[in-house]
């Protein structure tokens, strides 16, 4: 993974980073990373995640490494505006699971001067683009893809396999019902 470290620190602007990838990729580590340093720097953070993603904690985001960060819980991204008044850095976790509104309230934030960092599947268990993510790639001004390592091969994986059935697009889960795959060892399950 490239480390995030623009030639210019932006000045008296707002902007969006985006961290998109699979599974097991270190998103949230690096959502984590970047936040804890605003913190450092004496920002006020505020940090975000769905309601629907209580996988470890429901007041943290949590990596896959068991490295967490206090949240706001909350229902719909319209709330990131409501709560993010006083903050200088907005932090937005799994944000394949908010709709299309979250590429609109990230413009706005941006707009008013704040660092909106957002992290978030690209891809969905069929490996197709997982809405906003695509939106928000093509608005930010900084992206970091992770990859993940293939459990089959070993190679770099860009892919979240589902090893449970279901056919629902949104499935919440870890290593219990996905795993990381390249795109030669990935497969999209039949439906029943």
């Amino acid at each position: 993974m490239m480390e995030f470290m623009p030639h210019a620190t932006p000045q008296d602007t707002g902007w969006i980073e985006v961290i998109a990838g699979c599974m097991f990729s270190g998103k949230t580590e690096e959502l984590i990373r970047r936040l804890r340093r605003a913190q450092i720097a004496k920002q006020k953070v505020i940090v975000f995640k769905p309601m629907i993603d209580n996988r470890y904690s429901s007041n943290e985001i949590v990596s896959h490494s068991a490295q967490t960060l206090p949240s706001e819980i909350i229902e719909s991204s319209e709330e990131i505006l409501l709560k993010s008044k006083n903050a200088h850095v907005i932090g937005i976790d799994e944000a394949q699971f908010f709709g299309i509104e979250l590429i609109d309230i990230c413009n706005e934030l941006a707009n008013e001067g704040k660092r909106v960092i957002v992290a978030g599947l690209d891809q969905d268990y069929k490996g197709v683009p997982f809405e906003p993510m695509p939106q928000l790639l093509a608005i930010a001004e900084y992206i970091t893809k992770t990859l993940a390592i293939c459990v089959e091969c070993g190679n770099p994986a860009d892919k979240t396999q589902r090893k449970i059935h279901s056919d629902e697009r949104v499935l919440v889960g870890a290593s219990d019902s996905y795993e990381a795959r390249c795109r030669k060892c990935h497969y999209i399950p039949k439906s029943e």
